[in-house]
């Protein structure tokens, strides 16, 4: 199994073995492209083409996603068709992440894939996030390993969101709660 598929499998995955060099390849790659996206006139047509870069090709012409942003595995994830991403966003992507088509994400938003091992800070346990069609994160909001963000779902601003949010639902809070339904 090559390290991307150990790293979204949710194996253990220990840094220090020889695999774990393409993993640290595949960062070094992203980081160069996300600094040159950060760094570029705000023209959308450039942004995007960059985007697309760091994407491996696998970003719609309709999703657009506005700098600054960091991503750290941008071979992890999968964004679908109009999606949109204001300012600031931050992907520790290791284990996966696929936003739906039409989401909507905004500014300083931050998803995470993976957590090390209490004993043995070397080994990254990881787990996939799947933020759902047309959900929208709200600002700040901290989306944590393994949680799936529903179908028209609403994470509030500066929501910590530990467990999975059921489609068509608000929640909010730390750690996120559920709030009310979506009619």
């Amino acid at each position: 199994m090559d390290i991307f598929k150990q790293l979204s499998s949710g194996a253990d995955v220990d840094m220090s073995m020889p695999e774990y060099a393409e993993a640290i390849k595949e960062m070094g790659r992203c980081g160069h492209i996300c600094f040159r996206i950060n760094t570029t006139e705000p023209d959308m047509e450039t942004v995007h083409q960059l985007e697309e870069e760091l994407f491996s090709g696998g970003l719609d012409k309709t999703s657009y996603m506005m700098p600054p942003l960091q991503i750290d595995f941008g071979c992890q994830m999968t964004i679908g068709k109009g999606v949109f991403v204001n300012h600031s966003l931050t992907c520790m992507a290791a284990g996966g992440i696929t936003i739906d088509d039409g989401a909507m994400i905004g500014p300083n938003v931050r998803i995470v894939t993976d957590n090390h091992d209490y004993e043995n800070r070397m080994v990254l346990r990881c787990k996939p996030v799947h933020i759902g069609r047309n959900a929208w994160i709200g600002v700040g909001a901290i989306i944590l390993p393994g949680v799936t963000v529903g179908e028209n779902a609403v994470v509030a601003a500066g929501a910590v969101v530990t467990k999975d949010v059921a489609p068509n639902t608000i929640v909010g809070g730390n750690p996120a709660k559920f709030i009310k339904n979506i009619e």
